[in-house]
């Protein structure tokens, strides 16, 4: 599954020709991926411009001159393909996404802002993605949405909030940094990659870093630091290059040849000063690496 890196690489790679486009014709191929496409889809599409493209945790969203907005997922496989002059893939995948026509399952053939004509086509060969249409109104309160926590890149994510998110839990820091409800977007890998950077264990307790009265504390700072600056070196990447996951101009993103832990099971820790050696435990059925020497 693309974590919020792979997904905002994929939004930039977009965004030059699908933002201010207008949806001349739209091909849906089957009717459903994941989940059946809205019954009204392809009239309550065309004819539309898309007047901007946005990314809410790890969902594109596509708000459209009618009122409504485009929800887009990935799921396991998907991608889009852009043939305009140039074809290109936008996302961070290391292996190359399917060309595969059977698997082109949603055509949109764009008039672009610019004038020209572009066709982005959605291929998804295990159809875990999905595609939905929610008026803007009630994005909000979209069952998507209603409960996700706020966004990791920006400012809202300091020590403070994080000091009164982790009050009183006793779940691990890992569990609680992938709770969506709380943080949306954050991942496996580079929840691993942060909390090695700021030297705290994911096996810790979370309300052992939290600050009384919702006060930040030195490692809620750090930590908070370090999850916007792993993330925006990520994208600024191109992703993490994981399993099938290629950029806009089909190239690889290469944020896994700076991973610090995650996948590197056995490996001399890299932190300066530390004769560790990166393990590899199982927290809710999913791996963590992490140094136990350095990571406190």
């Amino acid at each position: 599954m693309p974590e919020l890196p792979e997904v905002e690489t994929v939004r930039r790679g977009l965004a030059p020709t699908m933002e201010g486009a207008r949806i001349v014709r739209l091909d849906q191929n089957r009717p459903d991926l994941r989940f059946p496409f809205p019954a009204d889809f392809k009239a309550r599409l065309e004819g539309r411009t898309i007047t901007a493209l946005s990314r809410r945790s790890k969902y594109l969203l596509a708000d459209l001159s009618s009122g409504d907005v485009l929800v887009m997922h990935l799921g396991m496989s998907g991608s889009f393909r852009i043939e305009e002059e140039v074809e290109h893939t936008p996302g961070a995948f290391a292996l190359a996404r399917s060309k595969d026509p059977k698997h082109d399952h949603v055509v949109f053939h764009l008039k672009t802002a610019k004038g020209s004509d572009a066709r982005v086509i959605y291929n998804d060969p295990r159809r875990f993605g999905f595609m939905t249409l929610v008026p803007r109104p009630q994005l909000s309160s979209h069952p998507l949405f209603a409960n996700l926590g706020l966004e990791p890149l920006g400012n809202e994510l300091n020590g403070e909030t994080l000091s009164r998110l982790f009050a009183g839990k006793t779940t691990s820091l890992k569990a609680a940094l992938l709770n969506q409800k709380l943080i949306a977007g954050l991942g496996n890998i580079y929840v691993c990659e942060a909390l090695w950077r700021t030297g705290l264990s994911p096996t810790r307790q979370a309300g052992s870093i939290a600050g009384k009265s919702g006060k930040a504390t030195a490692k809620t700072t750090a930590l908070a630091g370090h999850i916007r600056e792993t993330l925006k070196e990520a994208i600024e990447a191109g992703g993490s290059s994981l399993r099938d996951h290629t950029q806009a101009d089909g190239s690889l993103g290469y944020f896994q040849h700076n991973f610090a832990v995650y996948d590197r099971e056995g490996a001399p820790c890299r932190q300066a000063g530390c004769t560790g050696t990166i393990a590899r435990i199982v927290q809710s059925n999913r791996s963590t690496f992490y140094c136990p020497k350095c990571q406190r």
